[in-house]
């Protein structure tokens, strides 16, 4: 991406203090494979963000990593296949250490100011977004920004370090096995006997992607070698988790304000309606949702909501997320609740698990988005 210093800058007048409104800029697309998954998420948030208190600039990733002010038409981004092309005009983000306006450098013209922003509201799923980078990069430019820190949306995206985390802090997580790009060359063998110990089914997956790409159930062990090349495609490093029978639990998590503990909604499930659906892929995600149900709240006894919600605090905690999280458990015939997976930027669409977990408790889709912004304006950039 282009960058160009502007001349001494100066951190802008909180909107409040200059009677304006609050500038986001929503960022959008990007360079992972999740690219239309976030695409249309923008279009949710530009549908519902309320116009009064917030100024807008919309700014899409393409695919290959450039910035360039994207048309504020959310009709533009549904669909889940959306496409963020380059146009001449290039965003620029300054880098200091406080917020400068962002700059539109068009060819055959100089560069002018697009203003200064408030705050990003990040979109973005998968690498090059949800995994730190972007993260990083707002550190740098000193722009307070929506959701999780640097490390904690790095540790979250790659499902490794995320189970070694929340097992160091003592949360129950489920079996499973890595396959390195070296160990895949190397000694292909004994990363096949690490996985065969795991028994069968097992779940093949990228370790650092999201949105259920490049995952495969294996039930044969004749199908693993090609379940893992599957998962390579969308990362070099591959986790290798037991099946584990239980029912698909979410719920969502909102940090607290100042010192107060995080908020945890009630929880829902993912239902898939038909055994043919396999399991809650990519593809009944976000293009045939036919099979799928969420059932909102779910149907757990008091105590089980009490633990899911315990469990979901805990997770956000030992990870340090801020902003938001949504965390998925299984929750087994035999009563145990595990740990699935954390994800510091949920599916954000209306219709999304996070959201609608939110609207059953109490929290409409456009007062999210409110609180989610009031979130990062409450602290700064850099070390907290």
């Amino acid at each position: 991406m282009d960058i160009q210093r502007a001349p001494e800058p100066t951190a802008p007048e909180p909107a409040e203090r200059e009677g304006r409104k609050v500038r986001v800029a929503v960022v959008f697309g990007g360079r992972s494979g999740e690219h239309s998954v976030s695409c249309a998420t923008a279009a949710g948030v530009l549908r519902a963000i309320d116009r009064d208190a917030y100024d807008v600039v919309p700014v899409g990733i393409t695919r290959d990593g450039r910035w360039v002010l994207a048309p504020d038409d959310p009709a533009l981004l549904e669909g889940g296949r959306a496409e963020i092309t380059a146009d001449d005009a290039q965003v620029l983000v300054p880098l200091g250490d406080a917020p400068a306006p962002l700059v539109l450098a068009e060819p055959g013209q100089v560069p002018h100011q697009l203003g200064a922003v408030d705050v990003v509201l990040p979109l973005l799923h998968g690498p090059f977004g949800e995994d730190g980078t972007i993260q990083g990069l707002l550190e740098m430019a000193g722009t307070r920004y929506v959701g999780s820190g640097v490390l904690a949306s790095a540790a979250a995206m790659d499902k490794h370090y995320m189970k070694i985390v929340l097992a160091g802090h003592g949360l129950p997580v489920g079996p499973y096995t890595v396959i390195t790009p070296r160990m895949w060359r190397t000694d292909k063998a004994a990363a096949l006997d690490a996985v065969a110990s795991l028994g069968l089914p097992v779940f093949v997956k990228p370790a650092r992607a999201g949105s259920s790409l490049g995952i495969s159930r294996v039930d044969r062990a004749e199908d693993l070698e090609a379940a893992v090349e599957e998962a390579q495609r969308h990362d070099p490093k591959v986790v290798v988790e037991a099946g584990i029978d239980g029912r698909e639990i979410e719920c969502a998590v909102l940090e607290g304000h100042g010192d107060d503990a995080p908020r945890t909604s009630v929880p829902g499930e993912i239902v898939l309606d038909s055994p043919a659906a396999g399991f809650y892929d990519y593809e009944t995600k976000y293009l045939d949702t036919a099979p799928l149900t969420m059932a909102i709240p779910a149907d757990l006894r008091p105590e089980v909501v009490t633990r899911v919600q315990e469990l979901a605090a805990q997770a956000f905690e030992a990870l340090g997320c801020e902003g938001l999280a949504r965390v998925d458990f299984f929750y087994t015939d035999r009563g145990d609740v595990v740990v699935n997976e954390v994800n510091t930027m949920p599916g954000f669409t209306p219709f999304s698990m996070y959201p609608a977990l939110w609207e059953a408790s109490g929290l409409p889709y456009p007062a999210l988005i409110d609180e989610l912004v009031s979130l990062a304006l409450e602290r700064s950039a850099g070390l907290r």
